[in-house]
C-alpha cells in the first residue's frame, strides 16, 4: 500500500511539473542573427541570415512616426543596435534591452540640450492594453506576452536589431 502511495504521489508531481506555465522558455532551434522592426508595418522579424524564422505584429511608441530623438518624445528609434540586457522581472512580463541611445543619438541630443532618453526595451504587454488597437509604450517594442516568452528563449545578448521607418 505505502509503494502504492509512493507511486501516486510521484506521478502527481510529475505531472504538475509537466504542466508548468513558467515564462522561461527553451529554444533548441536555429539561433537568431537578427532581428528586423518595420515601424511602418509594425512587423518584427527573428532571422537566422536570410531566413526567417519568426514573425510578430507590434505596438511601438505612441508618437510611432520618425527616429527617437529626446526623452519623451515617444517615439521607437531607428536604426542599428544590439540587444544588450535581459529583465526577467519586468513590469511588461519579459523584456530584452536594446542598446539605444548609440554615440550618434546622444550626440544629436546633447546639440539640441536634451537627453536622448534611454531603456528602450521589447518586452510583453500589460493587460490595459490589451485590446490591440493602438501604439501606446513610451518608445518601446511592444508584444504579447506569450510572443515575449518567445523572443525572450530565442534571442541572445550581442544579437543585432535593425529597426527600419
Amino acid at each position: 500500500m505505502r509503494v502504492i502511495t509512493l507511486l501516486g504521489l510521484l506521478c502527481s508531481a510529475l505531472l504538475i511539473c509537466g504542466c508548468s506555465s513558467s515564462k522561461f522558455k527553451r529554444y533548441d532551434g536555429p539561433p537568431v542573427t537578427l532581428v528586423v522592426v518595420e515601424k511602418g508595418a509594425r512587423n518584427l522579424h527573428l532571422l537566422n541570415d536570410n531566413q526567417v524564422l519568426q514573425s510578430y505584429k507590434v505596438h511601438l511608441g505612441f508618437s510611432p512616426v520618425g527616429h527617437k530623438a529626446i526623452e519623451g518624445d515617444g517615439r521607437t528609434p531607428e536604426g542599428t543596435y544590439r540587444i544588450d540586457r535581459r529583465n526577467p522581472n519586468s513590469e511588461f512580463h519579459l523584456s530584452i534591452g536594446i542598446s539605444y541611445p548609440n554615440a550618434a543619438d546622444i550626440a544629436r541630443a546633447k546639440a539640441m540640450g536634451k537627453s536622448p532618453g534611454g531603456d528602450i526595451f521589447i518586452h510583453g504587454r500589460p493587460k490595459k492594453y490589451r485590446d490591440g488597437t493602438r501604439d501606446w509604450t513610451a518608445g518601446c517594442i511592444a508584444v504579447t506576452d506569450r510572443q515575449i516568452e518567445q523572443i525572450y528563449a530565442m534571442v541572445p545578448n550581442g544579437t543585432p536589431i535593425v529597426i527600419k521607418p
